[in-house]
């Protein structure tokens, strides 16, 4: 008789064999390619995934359960949900806040403010909830929304702020949850590339009613795709447990007694919403569970490379700059931004062409001036005034990687790409 379970146990020693036997390439300054991102994972995801693969339990069940749990505790909130992705997360998180189940609902052409810099899924769910996305102006020293541009898009029809802590760099929650709590506005905080930072020693995430985490493949940890909604809200909760499967009711607290309500229907498929299907995988929250007990560690890689870069680089600041972590605050360095002046007597496309010829890769601040992407011009959206600092972002900043599997050689090889690029400059 075959025993699997001993076959189970010769593949998990095979595959922990195989990825300690993994010797990193030897890196060659000016050949060696510098990604964006390299896989977060090792043995333990993969023999955590395999074991959902041969129990046949694939779908949503009690390892995404626990990632929940787990991630939960992490940020300081009562409840985590997990989806299929961060931009799910953040189309979640407006459908609880539009759904006429919830005390003073956002409305059909309500407005949320929200970064004119931004990542593309962070406007578009605004829009996909029929409310109206008001592009505020950003910040340049750390590219978060600008206080006073919030202040001045409020109009009455704003029911709520999105702010986006870009790159892993807080926005001054204090100020914005004053102007939030003086004109009574929902706060949904982006934190899809923010993991673990800090404003005040408070978690993002957890200061306004929802918070949103992405967990794709470039991000802080990784579910490969997968994304979270954070709360303190029971009520949002709730909702965001049933938008999320359907709107059914089996993931719910008080399912029984709302069966009883509607004896007639089957109450393994009723549904009391009109909801998605953003079920995450049990292979996603098999990754979680090993990838959340690793966020702390690669966090620390992040933050070493960026304090390197930016005591290495303080030199150009006439010519360029990088962003620095401002007092109060846990910057956790989803990459490392460079903002080049107008009048360095270079341009940003010279000093990117030379670094990618490096090996380094590069990308603009992610969807830069969402307002001049051509997607927007089939939205109805408003504008808070020119915008000056983000066209400034769009025009003159990029940023290159900085993650786990970047060390000494690595960083120290970025330094001398840009002192090689200044030299007689």
């Amino acid at each position: 008789m075959v025993d699997l379970s001993k076959i189970q146990e010769n593949i998990n020693d095979l595959l922990r064999q195989y990825y300690a036997g993994q010797k990193k390439e030897a890196f060659v300054p000016g050949k060696t390619r510098i990604p964006l991102i390299t896989p977060p994972y090792n043995a333990d995801e993969v023999i955590e995934a395999l074991d959902s693969l041969l129990s046949t339990r694939v779908t949503m069940g009690e390892k995404v359960k626990k990632f929940e749990r787990l991630f939960a505790d992490y940020i300081g909130v009562k409840h985590a949900v997990m989806v299929n992705s961060g931009s799910s997360a953040n189309l979640l998180a407006m459908s609880v806040l539009t759904n006429p189940g919830i005390k003073n609902p956002i409305r059909p052409g309500d407005e949320v403010i929200t970064p004119a810099v931004t990542w593309s899924t962070t406007v578009f769910p605004i829009i996909n909830c029929g409310a109206v996305p008001v592009l505020a102006d950003i910040n340049l020293n750390d590219f978060s929304i600008s206080l006073e541009g919030i202040k001045k898009a409020i109009t009455p029809k704003t029911k709520a702020i999105m702010p986006v802590h870009l790159l892993g760099n807080p926005c001054q929650m204090d100020g914005l949850m004053n102007i939030a709590k003086e004109h009574n506005l929902y706060v949904i905080e982006d934190s899809c590339e923010a993991h673990g930072a800090e404003f005040q020693r408070k978690k993002v995430g957890s200061f306004g009613d929802m918070g949103t985490f992405s967990f794709f493949f470039s991000h802080h940890i990784s579910t490969i795709e997968g994304g979270m909604v954070v709360t303190d809200n029971d009520q949002f909760a709730e909702l965001a447990r049933g938008l999320r499967v359907f709107g059914w009711i089996r993931d719910l607290k008080d399912k029984d007694k709302i069966a009883k309500k509607y004896n007639g229907i089957d109450p393994r498929f009723l549904f009391i919403n009109i909801g998605y299907n953003f079920r995450p995988m049990e292979i996603q929250g098999g990754f979680g569970i090993h990838q959340i007990t690793k966020l702390e560690e690669f966090i620390n890689v992040r933050r070493i490379n960026a304090e390197f870069w930016q005591k290495r680089l303080k030199k150009y600041a006439t010519y360029f700059t990088v962003h620095e972590q401002k007092p109060g605050t846990r910057h956790v360095w989803f990459a490392c931004a460079i903002v080049v002046n107008p009048k360095a007597g270079f341009t940003r496309q010279e000093l990117l062409t030379f670094l990618e010829k490096k090996g380094v890769e590069t990308r603009p601040i992610m969807a830069g001036n969402i307002a001049d992407q051509p997607a927007m011009k089939q939205a109805h959206y408003r504008k808070c005034g020119t915008l000056p600092n983000s066209r400034f972002v769009n025009d003159n900043a990029f940023f290159f990687g900085n993650h786990q599997g970047i060390g000494k050689k690595e960083r120290e090889a970025i330094v001398s790409y840009f002192d090689e690029f200044m030299q007689g400059r």
